[in-house]
């Protein structure tokens, strides 16, 4: 299973009314997308952020199938552009020591295949995580030190 989780606050001068509008679109969106398995969408307590989703996937396919959804674009599309901070990571129980590779190189291939989605996540004023273009999403190997 892959636990695609997003954290993420919204631009101060976002106004209420674009705020719930983007996010019960962002559930309609989210709830459209077969290859999720389970899902939540709502506040993120505890943290700096605003809110939070997170989504249940079966395997790498799933993965690609849910993060190349038209649903999923058209949410992208819709809600960036609202978004100021936004971090993303994924959690697997997938024993596949390359995984995180494979899960980097699907976001690769969608943003290399969409340059207009690749544009909305660079021009967030802050963006971390597996999905982030031109970074690779992988973690050290054990034993390593990340300078």
């Amino acid at each position: 299973m892959i636990y695609h989780c997003i954290r993420f606050t919204l631009k101060p001068d976002v106004s209420e009314e674009d705020k719930v509008s983007g996010l019960a679109r962002m559930g309609e969106h989210i709830n459209a997308i077969p290859a999720i398995k389970s899902r939540v969408v709502g506040p993120d307590f505890g943290g700096e952020f605003d809110y939070g989703a997170v989504s249940v996937l079966e395997d790498l396919e799933a993965y690609e199938e849910y993060m190349n959804h038209p649903a999923h674009l058209e949410m992208d599309r819709i809600g960036l552009p609202l978004v100021d901070k936004f971090v993303s990571f994924d959690i697997t129980d997938d024993p596949d020591p390359a995984v995180g590779d494979k899960i980097a190189e699907i976001h690769r291939r969608r943003f290399d295949g969409m340059p207009d989605i690749a544009e909305l996540v660079s021009g967030l004023a802050e963006y971390t995580g597996s999905a982030a273009p031109g970074k690779h999403g992988t973690r050290p190997s054990p034993g390593s030190v990340e300078k």
